[in-house]
C-alpha cells in the first residue's frame, strides 16, 4: 500500500490578517490622534523655547614646513654631534599636529578661559536677546547686579571649576575638524551670540599661534645657551664648526619666529558674525515628536488590542469548561 507524504499543517490563528490589523487601528484611530497631537504641540513647545544657536568657524592651514633646517643639520653633522653627547633628532615633528592637539588639551582650554575671563558667558548664561543684545542669565544659578554665584541646595557654589568649564565648552560649544585630503583645519565655535562666538574663534587661532611661537623660542633659547657651552668647551675644529652651525639655525627659528604673527596655523577664510542660526532645527523636531507621538499612539492600540484578544480567549476557555462540567 503505497505511503502518502504527510501534509504541512497550517495554523490559521498564527496568519496576520490585514483586514483585521487596520479594523483594530480604525478602532483605535482617536488614541493615535491624540497622542500624535499632544507630541507635536509638545514638540513645537520645545523648539519655539530653545533659543537660537549661532556658529562662526575659521578655515586654517599649516603656516610652517615640517622639517626644517634642523632635520638638514641633523643628518649632516649628525655623527660629529654625538660625540659631544648633543641628539640634534631628525627634525620632523609635525607642528600642525602638535598645535592641534594643544588647541584641545585641557590646560590651554583652561588658560584661554581665564585670559578671556569666559566663566560668566560660558557657564551662567542661557540664551540672547537679538533686539538688544542682552544676555539672557541663569539666575538660579548667577546674580548678574551682583556679579556673584549662587549657592546650590547643598550650600556649595555654582561657580565653576577648570574640569567643568573645560567639558562644556567641548562638548557644547567647539569643535575642530581636518581635511584628509588638503589638510586644512576648521575650528568652530558656538554661542547664543554670534558676536561672542566670532571674537572666541579669533581668540583660540590667536593664542594658539601665540603660545607654540612662545615655547618655540624658549626653546631654541636653551638650546643656544646649551650650544654656546660646548662651544667653549671643544677645542675641535670639526665641531666647532657643527655648533656655530646649529646655533645660525636656532638664531634664525627665533628671528622668523618672533616675525611671524601666524606662527603655526595662518588664516585662509577668517570667522564672520553669522546671520543665521546654526541651531535648533525647529522643522526637525517637530517632524520628530509628531513621528514619535504617532507611533506610540499605534503601539498603544496594539497593546490594547491584545490584552482584550487574551481577556477574549481566557473567558471563551472559562466558559467552556463550565459547560463541560
Amino acid at each position: 500500500m503505497k505511503e502518502t507524504a504527510p501534509q504541512p499543517t497550517y495554523y490559521p490563528d498564527d496568519e496576520i490578517d490585514l483586514r483585521e490589523l487596520f479594523a483594530t487601528l480604525w478602532r483605535g484611530k482617536w488614541i493615535i490622534i491624540l497622542t500624535t497631537l499632544v507630541f507635536a504641540a509638545a514638540g513645537v513647545g520645545y523648539a519655539i523655547y530653545k533659543p537660537n544657536i549661532y556658529q562662526s568657524s575659521v578655515l586654517l592651514a599649516p603656516a610652517q614646513e615640517e622639517g626644517g633646517g634642523l632635520g638638514g643639520l641633523a643628518s649632516q653633522f649628525g655623527g660629529l654631534a654625538s660625540l659631544a653627547g648633543i641628539n640634534l633628532g631628525g627634525g620632523g615633528s609635525n607642528q600642525t599636529v602638535i598645535a592641534k592637539e594643544v588647541l584641545q588639551s585641557r590646560a590651554f582650554l583652561t588658560g584661554f578661559f581665564h585670559r578671556h575671563d569666559m566663566q560668566v558667558p560660558l557657564m551662567a548664561v542661557e540664551g540672547w536677546n537679538e533686539s538688544t543684545g542682552d544676555w539672557v542669565y541663569d539666575r538660579d544659578k548667577y546674580n548678574p547686579e551682583t556679579g556673584e554665584w549662587l549657592p546650590d541646595s547643598d550650600g556649595d557654589s555654582y561657580k565653576p571649576t577648570d574640569w567643568e568649564m573645560v567639558e562644556a565648552f567641548r562638548e557644547d560649544h567647539f569643535s575642530v575638524s581636518e581635511a584628509k585630503d588638503t589638510g586644512m583645519i576648521t575650528v568652530s565655535v558656538k554661542h547664543y551670540s554670534p558676536i561672542l562666538a566670532k571674537e572666541w574663534a579669533e581668540k583660540l587661532v590667536q593664542d594658539i599661534n601665540e603660545h607654540m611661537r612662545k615655547q618655540d623660542v624658549e626653546e631654541a633659547e636653551a638650546r643656544i645657551a646649551y650650544l654656546e657651552q660646548k662651544l667653549d668647551e671643544t677645542n675641535i675644529a670639526g665641531m666647532q664648526q657643527v655648533f656655530y652651525q646649529l646655533i645660525e639655525n636656532e638664531t634664525r627659528t627665533v628671528m622668523l619666529a618672533n616675525a611671524q604673527k601666524e606662527y603655526v596655523f595662518k588664516t585662509v577664510d577668517p570667522a564672520v558674525v553669522a546671520e543665521e542660526k546654526a541651531e535648533p532645527k525647529r522643522a526637525l523636531i517637530c517632524v520628530i515628536a509628531t513621528l514619535l507621538g504617532g507611533m506610540l499612539g499605534v503601539f498603544i492600540v496594539f497593546i490594547r488590542a491584545f490584552i482584550r484578544g487574551s481577556d477574549g480567549e481566557s473567558s471563551s476557555q472559562n466558559n467552556t469548561g463550565d459547560t463541560t462540567a
